[in-house]
């Protein structure tokens, strides 16, 4: 397990942000970090990055008490951006590519892949300011992950992206779960979620209320209803009634239609995260 939270608290006064939270981010994973506006993911991110501390409780990487050093172990991409404006997109990704350890060669060489891989080759020379949003954000994006962090934290990374980038950034973050980054994901779009994401943790208020993989929510917020499709064309839904198997419903419709197709209706993300928060 790369990345560990244990049972960690975290108050502003006598306003609590975590309340006892816990979760656990494998490698070669990604991990969403679900919740409304206020509901603590942010004091968590920053309690991981080493911004503030928790108030207790333990975060771990691999085992270990995280540390100072470890900082240069992560890649985090916050939802607000921040590059220095006045800087040449070159010259701002080695700058903070050498903060996080690696030498200006190796700086260099990775930035110049990561350029080719988003086209933004011809651009290395302009001021940041010269650039288009989504053009600024792959560069943020690069910033983040140019020195293979093996944790990565990305706060709504697909914010200002049209469809076009948002899908290739996507890809790009799957093919970093692919190398074994361990991700952490948090977003409030939940088609990103169930497109992307392994496992998740919903907090609301402080608190953990919901975790588990994507398939086992999803389960767990079923409503027992089927979609039918018969010989004729026709398509309808149909609920199980109390005690009824999926088994038993399927034979009762099989003496009332010719049944072409069923398939079990299992809620979207957007759905579970609206039943769990409202």
């Amino acid at each position: 397990m790369y990345l560990e939270i244990k049972d960690v608290c975290k108050a502003y006064g006598s306003y609590t942000a975590l309340d006892h939270v816990s979760l656990s981010v494998p490698d070669g994973s990604i991990y969403g970090l679900l919740g409304p506006n206020g509901a603590g993911k942010t004091s968590l991110i920053r309690i991981i990055n080493r911004i503030t501390h928790a108030d207790s409780g333990e975060v771990l990487m691999h085992g270990k008490p995280m540390t100072d050093a470890d900082i240069r172990n992560i890649g985090y991409m916050p939802e607000e951006r921040g590059l220095y404006k006045k800087m040449k997109v070159s010259d701002h990704i080695l700058y903070l590519a050498q903060l996080r350890g690696m030498s200006k060669a190796d700086a260099r060489r990775e930035m110049d892949e990561w350029l080719d891989r988003f086209n933004l080759g011809e651009w290395r020379d302009k001021k940041i300011e010269q650039l288009s949003k989504g053009m600024a954000q792959k560069v943020q994006f690069i910033c983040t992950v140019i020195h293979r962090p093996p944790l990565l934290i990305f706060d709504e990374p697909f914010s200002g992206f049209d469809p076009l980038n948002a899908d290739q950034l996507k890809r790009e973050i799957l093919r970093l779960r692919d190398k074994g980054a361990a991700i952490l994901f948090s977003t409030h779009n939940m088609s990103s979620v169930e497109e992307v994401c392994q496992e998740i943790t919903l907090i609301n208020k402080s608190r953990v209320v919901l975790q588990g993989t994507v398939g086992d929510v999803r389960q767990m917020f079923k409503k027992n209803v089927l979609e039918v499709t018969t010989a004729d064309g026709q398509s309808f839904n149909y609920s199980l009634q109390p005690g009824e198997t999926m088994h038993d419903a399927i034979s009762r419709l099989n003496n009332e239609y010719e049944l072409t197709g069923f398939k079990e209706i299992l809620p979207s993300m957007h759905e579970v995260f609206v039943e769990c928060v409202k």
